[in-house]
This record gives C-alpha cells, structure tokens and sequence, in this order.
C-alpha cells in the first residue's frame, strides 16, 4: 500500500512541475552507475525507467525555457533512451550489434518527446549540436560503450549543467584510458576526429584540448587516434 501511495504521489509530483521529471532519472542513476560510469544493466529498474520515459511524452520545450534547460532536458532523454534500447536489447555485446529493420540502434524511431518521435542520431545532430553548438556535449551524451566519455550518474539539470559539462570534459581529456597526451605527441578518442568540427570551430584540437589538459601540448604536436572500444560500459 505504501509503494502505491509512493508512486502516485510522484506521478502528481511530475505532473505539477516538469523540471521534477528529473526526479526518477536521477534516482535510477543514482542506484545502478557508478562514479566511473559503468551500468548494473542486470538489475536496472526498467519499470522506473519506462515511468520517467512515459513522463517524457507529455513535455515539450518551449520558448519560455532557458537554453540551459533545454540542453540539460535533451542530454537526459538521449540518454535515459540509450539507456532503453540498451536494456531491450540485453544481455549484448555491444551497442552496435542492435538492428532493427536493418537500421542501427541509432537510426531506430524510437524515443518520444511531446507528440514527436525522434532517433537517438536526431537528438544528437539536428537538435543538440545544431541547435546548441556546444562541443562539451560529446562528454554528455552516452553511447553505452568502453570508450565513450562516462555517463555521468547524476541527471543533468538548469542549474547544473555548466559546472558538469566543464567537469566531465576536464576528466575525459585527462583520463589516460581514453587519451594519452604528452608534450609532442597525443593519441586521443576519435570522438575528436568524428567531431573535429565541432572542436575546432574557433581554433586547433591542440588549443582545445589544452583548456582542459593538465599536461601542455605543443602546438605542432603529433596527433593520432586510438582505437574505439564499443564493447558495452557494463559494471
């Protein structure tokens, strides 16, 4: 009786203040990622998860949100729905061996927000990167594998978002597992190169990562890139 009590109190809880969604994300996030990133994805609670997706369709962002918080919101559905299609899918390898229809995990019509519904590639390109221009982005979006840039196990909010973006990015440049920097020489994540546009837009990705790099690079340093491991970032 108290767990249904519970329930419905946060569903009323939802429904009178949208930026409360959160609430249930963070709280999943909370209980099955670690600090490092890695998911319990065999005990994940997906029927939270489906709550705090359902709550998803009933919102859509609008003028009157700050482009902080719709920054912070599409971050949290790209990947609470990675989330998804991960535990849909499970147990697998990896995020890429999820095909539906011949269409890549990324280009499934699956995630539904207000009355649209999007593909996980659509959230990335055309709404985050498109309409934000934020390169620190490509630390905040999860693609469930070994070595993308952790997820972060909080869930990302107005007020939170810069300092997390600015933190995430620091330990991504400076984690060793995923790049290697030195003065002459860096062999880095080829989220760097895929994304080179992004990073690069008002200089170098030597000058970038230097803004976040605990080691100076030269500007003439040798660049390389490490091979991605897409085996899924499972605890």
């Amino acid at each position: 009786m108290q767990k249904k009590i519970t329930f419905l109190v946060i569903i009323v809880f939802l429904s009178l203040k949208g930026t409360a969604q959160t609430f249930i994300y963070n709280e999943l996030l909370q209980a099955h990622v670690s600090k490092e990133g890695m998911v319990d994805y065999k005990n994940f609670n997906q029927k939270r998860l489906r709550l705090y997706l359902t709550s998803l369709e009933k919102v859509t962002p609008n003028s009157s949100w700050s482009k902080d918080r719709k920054k912070a919101f599409w971050i949290n559905v790209y990947n609470a729905y990675t989330l998804q299609i991960v535990l849909e899918n499970y147990p697998v390898k990896s995020i890429r061996n999820i095909k539906k229809s011949g269409k890549t995990a990324w280009r499934i019509p699956f995630v539904k927000v207000g009355n649209q519904t999007y593909t996980l590639d659509d959230l990335e390109h055309e709404v985050l990167r498109k309409k934000h221009k934020d390169p620190r982005i490509h630390v905040a979006v999860n693609c469930a594998s070994i070595s993308c840039p952790k997820l972060l196990n909080v869930a990302f909010t107005e007020e939170n978002l810069d300092t997390k973006l600015e933190n995430l990015m620091i330990g991504f440049v400076n984690d060793t597992t995923r790049n290697k920097i030195s003065n002459e020489k860096v062999k880095i994540s080829k989220i760097f190169s895929w994304f080179k546009e992004d990073f690069t837009e008002k200089g170098s990705i030597i000058e970038y990562l230097n803004q976040y790099s605990e080691t100076p690079i030269h500007k003439n340093a040798q660049i390389r890139y490490k091979t991605y491991d897409w085996n899924l970032n499972e605890k």
